[in-house]
Protein backbone atom coordinates (compact mmCIF):
# COMPACT_ATOMS: atom_id res chain seq x y z
CA UNK A 1 0.00 0.00 0.00
CA UNK A 2 1.52 3.90 -0.50
CA UNK A 3 2.84 4.67 2.56
CA UNK A 4 3.57 8.18 3.36
CA UNK A 5 4.51 10.23 6.79
CA UNK A 6 0.81 10.32 7.67
CA UNK A 7 0.15 6.34 6.71
CA UNK A 8 -1.61 4.78 3.80
CA UNK A 9 -4.11 5.89 1.69
CA UNK A 10 -7.70 5.54 1.39
CA UNK A 11 -9.83 5.54 -1.51
CA UNK A 12 -10.27 9.96 -1.17
CA UNK A 13 -6.59 10.23 -1.00
CA UNK A 14 -6.51 10.05 2.86
CA UNK A 15 -4.16 8.44 5.27
CA UNK A 16 -5.15 6.60 8.17
CA UNK A 17 -4.71 2.79 9.24
CA UNK A 18 -3.79 -0.02 6.80
CA UNK A 19 -7.24 -2.07 8.63
CA UNK A 20 -9.32 1.19 8.50
CA UNK A 21 -8.12 1.55 4.85
CA UNK A 22 -8.81 -2.12 3.87
CA UNK A 23 -12.63 -1.74 5.10
CA UNK A 24 -12.79 1.54 3.26
CA UNK A 25 -11.61 0.27 0.12
CA UNK A 26 -13.70 -3.49 0.26
CA UNK A 27 -16.60 -1.57 0.44
CA UNK A 28 -15.84 0.73 -2.41
CA UNK A 29 -15.17 -1.87 -4.55
CA UNK A 30 -17.83 -4.26 -3.50
CA UNK A 31 -20.30 -1.17 -4.15
CA UNK A 32 -19.03 -0.38 -7.58
CA UNK A 33 -18.94 -4.23 -8.51
CA UNK A 34 -22.69 -4.24 -7.62
CA UNK A 35 -22.79 -0.76 -9.77
CA UNK A 36 -21.56 -2.73 -12.64
CA UNK A 37 -24.09 -5.69 -12.03
CA UNK A 38 -27.06 -2.96 -12.14
CA UNK A 39 -25.60 -1.53 -14.83
CA UNK A 40 -26.07 -4.26 -17.39
CA UNK A 41 -29.25 -5.51 -15.98
CA UNK A 42 -30.61 -1.51 -16.82
CA UNK A 43 -28.82 -1.53 -20.23
CA UNK A 44 -30.32 -4.77 -21.03
CA UNK A 45 -33.90 -3.69 -19.43
CA UNK A 46 -33.81 -6.64 -16.55
CA UNK A 47 -34.77 -3.92 -14.17
CA UNK A 48 -33.13 -3.27 -11.06
CA UNK A 49 -34.56 -4.82 -8.22
CA UNK A 50 -32.33 -5.61 -5.38
CA UNK A 51 -32.61 -9.31 -6.10
CA UNK A 52 -32.41 -9.06 -9.65
CA UNK A 53 -29.05 -7.03 -9.17
CA UNK A 54 -27.52 -9.48 -6.75
CA UNK A 55 -28.42 -12.43 -8.73
CA UNK A 56 -26.42 -10.80 -11.27
CA UNK A 57 -23.49 -9.59 -9.03
CA UNK A 58 -23.06 -12.88 -6.26
CA UNK A 59 -20.47 -14.52 -8.96
CA UNK A 60 -18.19 -11.66 -9.31
CA UNK A 61 -19.05 -10.70 -5.62
CA UNK A 62 -18.30 -14.12 -4.60
CA UNK A 63 -14.99 -14.24 -6.71
CA UNK A 64 -13.85 -10.89 -5.24
CA UNK A 65 -13.94 -12.05 -1.91
CA UNK A 66 -12.16 -14.91 -2.66
CA UNK A 67 -9.56 -13.14 -4.08
CA UNK A 68 -9.04 -10.68 -2.05
CA UNK A 69 -8.63 -13.94 0.67
CA UNK A 70 -6.03 -15.43 -1.52
CA UNK A 71 -4.11 -12.71 -1.71
CA UNK A 72 -4.38 -11.22 1.78
CA UNK A 73 -5.28 -7.34 0.30
CA UNK A 74 -6.08 -6.11 2.84
CA UNK A 75 -2.24 -5.97 3.82
CA UNK A 76 -1.80 -3.33 1.04
CA UNK A 77 -5.57 -1.70 0.19
CA UNK A 78 -4.73 0.65 -2.02
CA UNK A 79 -1.46 -0.50 -3.87
CA UNK A 80 -1.81 -0.65 -7.71
CA UNK A 81 0.19 -3.48 -8.05
CA UNK A 82 -0.28 -6.50 -6.72
CA UNK A 83 -3.18 -6.00 -5.10
CA UNK A 84 -5.72 -4.29 -7.78
CA UNK A 85 -4.21 -5.99 -10.44
CA UNK A 86 -4.93 -8.83 -8.85
CA UNK A 87 -8.64 -8.51 -7.38
CA UNK A 88 -9.09 -7.40 -10.76
CA UNK A 89 -8.01 -10.58 -12.49
CA UNK A 90 -9.70 -12.39 -10.12
CA UNK A 91 -13.14 -10.92 -9.47
CA UNK A 92 -13.21 -11.20 -13.37
CA UNK A 93 -11.88 -14.36 -14.44
CA UNK A 94 -13.83 -16.06 -11.51
CA UNK A 95 -16.67 -14.29 -12.02
CA UNK A 96 -17.18 -15.42 -15.07
CA UNK A 97 -16.45 -19.03 -14.27
CA UNK A 98 -18.82 -18.86 -11.88
CA UNK A 99 -21.26 -17.81 -14.51
CA UNK A 100 -20.56 -19.71 -16.78
CA UNK A 101 -21.06 -23.26 -13.95
CA UNK A 102 -24.02 -21.96 -13.29
CA UNK A 103 -25.84 -21.32 -16.80
CA UNK A 104 -25.50 -17.79 -16.85
CA UNK A 105 -24.36 -16.01 -20.39
CA UNK A 106 -20.85 -15.81 -20.72
CA UNK A 107 -21.11 -14.20 -24.36
CA UNK A 108 -18.17 -12.74 -25.27
CA UNK A 109 -19.16 -9.23 -25.61
CA UNK A 110 -19.90 -9.70 -22.27
CA UNK A 111 -16.51 -11.17 -21.01
CA UNK A 112 -14.18 -7.61 -22.90
CA UNK A 113 -17.50 -6.06 -20.72
CA UNK A 114 -16.60 -7.55 -17.62
CA UNK A 115 -13.02 -7.30 -18.00
CA UNK A 116 -12.91 -3.20 -19.08
CA UNK A 117 -16.03 -1.88 -16.52
CA UNK A 118 -14.37 -3.96 -13.46
CA UNK A 119 -10.77 -3.12 -15.00
CA UNK A 120 -11.77 0.61 -14.25
CA UNK A 121 -13.65 0.01 -11.57
CA UNK A 122 -10.74 -1.81 -8.99
CA UNK A 123 -7.64 -0.41 -10.49
CA UNK A 124 -8.85 2.94 -11.30
CA UNK A 125 -9.80 4.40 -7.71
CA UNK A 126 -6.77 2.93 -6.21
CA UNK A 127 -4.26 5.29 -9.46
CA UNK A 128 -6.74 8.38 -8.54
CA UNK A 129 -6.18 7.75 -4.72
CA UNK A 130 -2.29 7.50 -5.29
CA UNK A 131 -2.26 10.43 -7.81
CA UNK A 132 -4.28 12.38 -5.00
CA UNK A 133 -1.72 11.30 -2.27
CA UNK A 134 1.12 12.08 -4.00
CA UNK A 135 0.05 15.74 -5.09
CA UNK A 136 -1.30 16.44 -1.36
CA UNK A 137 2.38 15.79 -0.12
CA UNK A 138 4.28 17.48 -2.53
CA UNK A 139 6.64 20.78 -1.59
CA UNK A 140 5.28 23.67 -2.98
CA UNK A 141 7.82 25.19 -5.71
CA UNK A 142 9.43 28.68 -5.05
Amino acid sequence: MPEHANGPLTPGGQRGSAAGNAGVWALVDVVLIVVFAASGRRTHQHGLDVSGVLETAWPFLLAYVLTALATRAWRSPAALVPTALLLWAGTVIGGLTLRALTGAGVAMSFQIVTLLVLGAFLVLPRAVARTLGRNRHREPVA
